[in-house]
């Protein structure tokens, strides 16, 4: 005989039949393009996340892009997101799961709607160390270009400094998910700027 705990098994999706939405680049093409991506020996730095090319970073930074962009982005996240949903639909899918790889884009992905699987509390930690005398804050010494007092004030700035290191492990573990016509409505960067 089934039970209630049988039937929700039964009913709950495991991991795998779950769609997810993978490293979103939207780039313009015709803009700049930085080598933040290569190492000044040619070799893969994963954007950033396993080693880094300090200078073409702080060229990018300076140029007014985020971690991990190697060329201006067309600020079409949103749209994006609305396709995402309504292939989800097509497939019969609640919603969909999304891994951010920079801080940045958890905020982004915030604004399209998504909430936390996993990581909202490290989000909210971190948004309570970049307050007004925050730990993250006071780190904000200018030692490096991308620790520049004022960089508190700015999703984009915030997260060049966790590149950085300024929380002393990096960023990860921050799982996201979409459901399909849905807002989460979260917000972890209260009355936050991108830029």
């Amino acid at each position: 005989m089934k039970t209630q705990i049988d039937h929700l098994a039964a009913a709950t999706p495991s991991i795998q039949d779950i769609n997810s939405l993978a490293f979103v680049q939207i780039n313009d093409p015709a803009s700049p393009r930085y080598a933040i991506d290569r190492d000044p020996d040619g070799q893969d730095t994963l954007y950033g996340t396993l080693t880094r090319n300090l200078a073409e970073e702080e060229r990018a930074m300076r140029a007014g892009l985020a971690p991990g962009q190697v060329r201006r982005g067309l600020r079409l996240l949103k749209g994006v997101l609305a396709s995402m949903d309504e292939f989800c639909r097509l497939l019969g899918k609640e919603l969909y799961l999304i891994e951010p790889l920079f801080y940045h884009s958890a905020v982004l992905y915030e604004r399209g709607g998504c909430g936390y699987v996993m990581g909202r509390d490290q989000m909210d930690e971190i948004h309570r160390g970049f307050a007004q005398d925050g730990p993250l804050t006071r780190r904000l010494d200018g030692s490096t270009p991308f620790r520049q007092p004022g960089f508190e004030t700015t999703a984009r700035g915030r997260s060049w400094a966790i590149t950085d290191g300024i929380l002393g492990f990096p960023f990860g573990g921050v799982k996201m998910y979409k459901a399909c016509g849905r807002s989460a409505d979260v917000c972890s960067f209260p009355g936050g700027v991108y830029y």
